[in-house]
């Protein structure tokens, strides 16, 4: 479990009582995150009828970054799309601060999240994905991907210390190719909007097999929908194992998203790529979590060399949808 930052039962109730959700009945640490501090807190309202939420208190994102990830949530959720809805106070406000850090409070999602995916699943995640793209168009605010191209180039020079001479020219190679995709006329026709980023099987929530949310958006940003659809493709439709791409749960999850929205001509061309553009992003992040980790209560940090796996697989055996 990370917790970065404690909160006390006088504090949570003091969360409670500014949004009127009533006396706190339970607070505890949320078990799995390595970038915020996440508590499942609980409340009763005068009539004993007991609610459950999330309370997100984020360390790394600061106050004026968040408007863009609590107001996205309030939008796709207003649109139908499944996913955690920011409590408001009197006035409106859904951005608060608890111990000098910034905080919100989302309902609780119902379910658990399929760690072992079957096709139904993945074909749940890619029809709701391409419908959370769609929602998303007309959202107001725009945000970089914060863990984007920028971000990779500023952190491989970190991490580079802690590779052997195999893994330091991956990296590198694979870095300078992105950083000349990212620069062509093809890349940059790849239909873009608010992603996800990080939509693993641990971000979705099933009720048996039906898909009854996404959450934790806080590395959402504007980005290709390809980079997210990649991104899911690197976790859901593969071997965990091995790192091994699983034909039938990706053609299951691709047919799906193709069922709401059709790839473009420029995805289907540069579908190989952003599965490796999304393998390197999250390789990196891995390296630096566990090469740099922060202090944290029982703070537990991804295995890097699974991603650098699943790179190499994605080098070496590209991949496009029927």
């Amino acid at each position: 479990m990370a917790v970065f930052t404690e909160v006390t039962p006088a504090q949570a109730q003091q969360i409670a009582s500014h949004l009127g959700l009533g006396a706190v009945s339970q607070l505890r640490g949320i078990e799995g995150g390595i970038e915020n501090t996440n508590y499942f807190l609980s409340t009763q309202n005068d009539q004993a009828a007991e609610s459950h939420y999330v309370l997100t208190l984020f360390e790394r994102l600061q106050a004026e970054q968040l408007p863009f990830y609590l107001y996205l949530m309030k939008h796709l959720a207003q649109a139908g799309i499944p996913v955690p809805d920011p409590q408001a106070n009197a006035y409106g406000d859904i951005l608060l601060s608890v111990g000098g850090k910034p905080a919100t409070v989302v309902n609780k999602l119902s379910g658990k999240s399929q760690l072992q995916p079957e096709t139904r699943h993945c074909e749940a995640v890619g029809d709701m994905l391409a419908r959370m793209h769609l929602a998303g168009q007309d959202y107001g605010r725009e945000q970089p991907n914060l863990r984007g191209l920028a971000w990779w180039n500023d952190t491989v020079p970190l991490v580079m210390p802690f590779l052997d001479e195999n893994q330091s020219a991956l990296i590198q190679t694979e870095l300078a190719w992105q950083n000349h995709l990212a620069a062509s006329p093809e890349a940059k026709a790849l239909p873009m909007g608010p992603v996800h980023a990080d939509l693993f099987r641990d971000n979705v929530m099933f009720e048996g097999d039906k898909l009854t949310g996404f959450f934790d958006f806080y590395f959402a940003g504007c980005d290709t929908w390809l980079f997210d659809v990649a991104v899911c493709l690197n976790d859901w439709c593969i071997d965990l194992a091995t790192g091994q791409h699983d034909e039938r749960r990706a053609q299951a999850f691709t047919q799906a998203y193709q069922a709401v929205r059709a790839f473009t001509p420029a995805e289907h061309q540069l579908f190989p790529s952003l599965l490796r553009a999304a393998a390197l992003r999250f390789w990196i992040s891995r390296l630096w979590d566990f090469y740099l980790p922060r202090q944290a209560s029982l703070l537990k940090p991804h295995d890097p060399q699974h991603f650098e796996r699943v790179l190499r697989e994605r080098v070496n055996h590209p991949w496009r949808p029927a």
